[in-house]
């Protein structure tokens, strides 16, 4: 499992989250303390937005931990949206390919969880994406086939019911080809102006997922887990639920994904 980190709201140096807190991301890539896998040494990423559209993207095999790289651009680096991740692996190679965020256009994605027994139904799932998409598949993982259907089933129009579909079509292949657990979802998605969250599973165990308002910052922490190793003022985000953050708005509603493919298929 891996861990992740995102920020909307007021400029913010990347290092107040990724590598200044006690217990920031790049030590959770070393000693996460609310997963299984306390190690995520697969890789790195970060996605921010500035200037342009479409995000800039630092992504990289080596453990968070060793990369001085790493540390010295969150040190110079000041964005009003990021997303960061450490990646563990749970089958895919450790390449730069695999590593999150995953980048298509405007939009950002990065994820962690599972789709259970994902290589046995792989290429199924890769025709259900258009050949104008299927192109910007580079690497092998579940995760970004995730978020490349989504996008296929328009991400633009719609962000909670494409994500819905996306992951009810993905589940479904799942339970009649995969294995189980069929699938684990904590994911943060953006397009530039807003910052959504998922929290899912088709079992009892959802990935950990927490937010944060900071009145010092101005603006919205969204994370695996907590970089000050206190949940004094951390809020968990429910099982079963879709998140959208913008200026100081936290809207959180139902994930349903059955719901969003039946919704789609009426209107």
């Amino acid at each position: 499992m891996c861990r992740w980190a995102a920020w909307i709201g007021a400029p913010l140096f990347l290092s107040e989250i990724l590598s200044a807190p006690e217990h920031s991301l790049i030590q959770q890539s070393r000693e996460a303390s609310k997963c299984s896998t306390a190690i995520n040494a697969d890789g790195f990423g970060m996605a921010w937005y500035d200037h342009c559209a479409e995000p800039g993207l630092y992504r990289d095999v080596y453990p968070a931990w060793s990369d001085p790289n790493l540390r010295s651009i969150a040190r110079q680096v000041r964005s009003r949206l990021f997303l960061a991740h450490v990646r563990a692996s749970t089958g895919t190679a450790t390449s730069r390919n695999n590593c999150h965020p995953f980048i298509q256009g405007r939009w950002s994605f990065m994820h962690n969880g599972q789709i259970g027994g994902f290589d046995g139904f792989r290429r199924s799932a890769e025709q259900l994406i258009s050949d104008d998409l299927y192109r910007h598949r580079m690497g092998a993982t579940d995760s970004e086939m995730l978020f490349l259907l989504a996008c296929a089933l328009d991400l633009d129009a719609d962000p909670q019911a494409a994500m819905g579909h996306a992951v009810f079509t993905l589940e479904k292949l799942s339970r009649e080809r995969g294995e189980g657990p069929h699938m684990r979802c904590a994911a943060a998605f953006s397009d530039g102006e807003t910052l959504y969250a998922v929290r899912y599973a088709s079992d009892a165990l959802a990935p950990s997922l927490f937010y944060q308002w900071s009145d010092i910052w101005q603006g919205w922490s969204v994370v695996s887990e907590p970089y000050d190793k206190t949940l004094a003022d951390w809020t968990e985000v429910p099982k079963g639920s879709f998140c959208r953050f913008k200026g100081k708005d936290c809207v959180i509603t139902p994930f349903v994904p059955a719901a969003a493919v039946e919704m789609r298929q009426s209107a």
